[in-house]
C-alpha cells in the first residue's frame, strides 16, 4: 500500500514509525499526557483536559488515574463508567476500545503494535498495528499485559500479571503467562 504511515498504520500495514508525521503525533500525545499527570487531581477530574479532547471517545465517567501513558491517544475509546488505575500503559497505534463498566488495575499495558520478527525490520522501525477490544464489564487485573489483536469479551476477568496472548472469551477467568482460562469459584 503507497501513502503516508499514518494511512499504513490505521490500514494495519507495515509502516515505519521513524516518521516525522507519526513523531509529531506522539509529541502531542506527551503534552497531553503531561499535562494529566502534572495537574493536581481536583484540577484534573477524570480525565485531563488535553488528554480528554485528544482521546477517541471517553464516555461519562471514564476516569484515568495518573500516571498514564499512551502512544497517540486518538485511538483510544472508553465506554461510560470505565476506569484507568495508576500507571497504565496504553500503545494505540491501533483503536482499542474499552467497553462500559470495565476496570483495569494499575500498572496494565496494552499493546498494538507488533515489530518486524527480522533485525534489520526493526532497525528501520518496522511495525505492524492491530487493534485491541475489551467488552463491557471486565476486570483487568493489576500488571496484565494485554498483546496486540486480542479481543477479551464482556464479563471477562484477567488475572494480576496475566500476559494475554490470546482472544478471551465473555464471561471467562484467565490467569498466568501466557494467560490460560481456570474456572470460576
Amino acid at each position: 500500500m503507497n501513502g503516508s504511515e499514518r494511512i499504513k498504520m490505521a490500514a494495519g500495514e507495515w509502516y515505519t514509525c521513524l516518521d516525522s508525521e507519526l513523531e509529531a503525533l506522539r509529541i502531542l500525545a506527551r503534552d497531553a499526557v503531561f499535562e494529566h499527570n502534572s495537574l493536581p487531581p481536583r484540577q484534573r477530574g477524570d480525565v485531563g483536559p488535553a488528554l480528554k479532547s485528544l482521546l477517541g471517545a471517553a464516555g461519562e465517567r471514564a476516569r484515568i488515574e495518573a500516571p498514564f501513558h499512551c502512544a497517540y491517544g486518538f485511538n483510544i475509546f472508553l465506554g461510560d463508567g470505565v476506569f484507568l488505575n495508576a500507571g497504565c500503559i496504553i500503545l494505540d497505534t491501533a483503536p482499542v476500545r474499552i467497553g462500559k463498566g470495565t476496570l483495569l488495575g494499575p500498572n496494565v499495558q496494552i499493546y498494538c503494535a507488533e515489530h518486524h520478527k527480522e533485525a534489520a525490520g526493526r532497525q528501520a522501525g518496522l511495525e505492524i498495528a492491530k487493534p485491541v477490544e475489551i467488552g463491557d464489564n471486565a476486570w483487568i487485573g493489576g500488571s496484565a499485559v494485554i498483546l496486540a489483536g486480542i479481543s477479551i469479551g464482556a464479563g471477562a476477568i484477567v488475572g494480576a500479571g496475566a500476559v494475554v496472548t490470546r482472544n478471551v472469551p465473555p464471561n471467562t477467568t484467565v490467569v498466568g503467562n501466557p494467560a490460560r482460562p481456570v474456572r470460576r469459584g
